[in-house]
């Protein structure tokens, strides 16, 4: 843990962020005060909506043309950032500070390879040649856990995988040797190893030349184990601050301790009542030895999924767990029929629906839905959330139109959404809550099994909380199916009957999800459940706790 200096890297003295709306003024942020010092994580954590990225963004001058900010101060490293010209802001964005964006699919060039688009950040700054800048942004891929560099600084970003287009903005980020990283869930889209890799990553960067890290995360995990200090927001304002250990094992205000119950493997062990699944039944999916190959370039291929075959029964949840990059989404799209297998069978409820088209893929879409990774890029800007949750009852007839407006108000209610969210855009809505609408969505043709692709990798742990408590009550009244894919162990041990374990493409362990994460038998599961966040909070948390008199203010 570092140690605090004479001078703070960052300082913020009564913040504040208004957002003009057709409504009214909107406070975003609330007076914050807030230091980060040379070689310190400091934390940033609340619910979706506290104005956790509007801090991030008022601080990287890069705050929504509807928004209005002032402060007492914002100084870093002795420059005056609300005096900053546009030029000056050129010169020290990216460079001096740095930004990993929450969602990939929006902040990367869809045209551009991966590897260029890291190029461009030395060569802005004057870090690469023309000629250096492609070797050395290869190397800043591998430094991000990137794997297969080479070839992945050739592909687009939507032929990468969620986790490894959020590893090519972490390279992005640190190619300009920044002294400041402002990250805003980072690590969200990352399975639990490439996780620890790039905190690992982070964290020596800060010992060899004081890096600082502005976190902003939900997962509380990954703020116990690494950060020095944790700050927590609600509606705009500070509500508690302190060192992280004390913050986590003994919170003070009731936010906090309502945040610290609800995050898996910190406050609480849930076992949820789960949906009765015969296994004697046929079952309700099934993969048949498939694999998926695509071409990469002239006489390159890569195989994403290599003859992976699983089932689920009626009411069942299954996780599929992995690496990002090892297949998971690709099974997933393969099973849904949104990608072509290059050889194997698919079968739902017992009719073989390999390479379903018209009326066949219509109805098979029909009840088998899918609740996407990045919920911006799956929802039309163009469209209110009202709108978008009812394509679906109109599409497929599920209710009568004079229906519809009240079966929206009841799908936006079952994931925590007010009514009044029918009129807004996704633009107005932050990251968790354009999640929540994705899933209504998905509940809306009232299918027999559902995808989640990372579907609760961008709530906050409340959030997350309730929409695990909704998809295990809607699965014991409706015996939906789920195919789960995520990262998050914690969740999976929540929520999931049985786990499967892809890595590179191949199914390497398989079983019910207590013997699986319990009694591993393959080395590989054993990497994935040590490196659950939020252990080191029980390791080191007794002794940070001891002699600790400070007040979490």
């Amino acid at each position: 843990m570092t140690t605090a200096t004479t001078t703070p890297l960052l300082r913020v003295r009564q913040l504040h962020v208004d957002y003009q709306t057709d409504g009214g003024d909107v406070a975003g942020v609330a007076g914050i005060d807030l230091e980060v010092n040379r070689g310190e994580i400091v934390a940033i954590v609340g619910e979706s909506g506290s104005g956790k990225s509007t801090l991030a963004r008022a601080v990287l001058h890069l705050l929504a043309s509807n928004a209005t900010s002032r402060a007492e101060e914002l100084a870093f490293n002795g420059l005056d950032l609300a005096g900053l010209s546009r030029s000056e802001w050129h010169r020290v964005r990216g460079a001096q500070l740095a930004l990993v964006p929450q969602d990939p699919t929006l902040s990367l060039d869809p045209l551009l390879p991966v590897g260029r688009q890291v190029a461009e950040t030395l060569r802005i700054h004057g870090l690469a040649s023309r000629s250096a800048a492609p070797k050395r942004a290869i190397e800043l891929l591998a430094e991000a856990g990137v794997d297969q560099p080479e070839v992945r600084a050739q592909q687009l970003p939507s032929q990468l995988s969620g986790g490894l287009r959020q590893r090519a903005l972490i390279a992005a980020a640190l190619a300009g040797d920044p002294e400041l990283l402002v990250a805003d869930e980072p690590t969200s889209a990352l399975d639990v190893t490439v996780q620890r890799q790039i905190l690992d990553r982070l964290e020596q960067l800060r010992s060899e030349r004081g890096l600082a890290v502005l976190l902003i995360t939900h997962d509380l995990g990954v703020a116990a184990d690494r950060a020095d200090r944790i700050v927590v927001m609600q509606h705009g304002k500070v509500v508690e601050t302190g060192r992280a250990a004390v913050v986590l094992r003994a919170p003070k205000h009731e936010y906090t301790k309502s945040l610290v119950a609800a995050a898996p493997g910190l406050g609480r062990t849930v076992v949820r009542e789960r949906h009765f699944v015969d296994a004697s039944d046929a079952p309700l999916l099934e993969l048949e030895d498939v694999h998926k190959t695509y071409r990469i370039r002239r006489g390159e291929t890569l195989d994403a999924v290599g003859g992976v075959s699983l089932h689920i029964h009626k009411g069942e949840t299954y996780a599929l767990v992995g690496e990002s990059g090892s297949g998971k989404t690709t099974t997933a799209r393969v099973a849904l029929q949104l990608e072509p297998a290059t050889s194997g069978r698919v079968r739902f409820a017992g009719e073989d629906v390999t390479g379903a088209r018209g009326e066949a893929a219509r109805e098979l879409h029909r009840r088998f839905q899918l609740v996407h990774q990045s919920p911006f890029a799956s929802l039309n800007p163009l469209r209110t959330i009202g709108q978008t949750i009812a394509e679906p009852l109109r599409e497929f007839s599920v209710v009568a139109p004079k229906q519809r407006d009240a079966r929206v108000a009841e799908l936006l209610d079952s994931v925590a959404l007010p009514p009044e969210f029918a009129s807004r855009r996704p633009e107005q809505l932050s990251g968790g809550q354009r999640q929540r609408v994705a899933i209504a969505r998905a509940l809306a043709s009232e299918p027999e099994c559902i995808v989640l692709d990372e579907a609760v990798s961008a709530l906050d742990v409340s959030v997350q909380a309730q929409v695990l408590d909704l998809l295990a009550r809607l699965q014991r009244e409706t015996g939906v199916a789920y195919l789960f894919i995520t990262h998050d162990l914690g969740v999976v041990r929540e929520l999931a009957d049985r786990v499967g374990v892809l890595r590179q493409g191949q199914m390497v362990e398989t079983g019910y999800t207590t013997e699986v994460l319990d009694h591993p038998t393959e080395a590989y599961t054993r990497a994935l459940v040590q490196a659950i966040p939020g252990t080191n909070l029980n390791v080191a948390g007794a002794s940070q706790l001891t002699g600790a008199n400070e007040s979490n203010d």
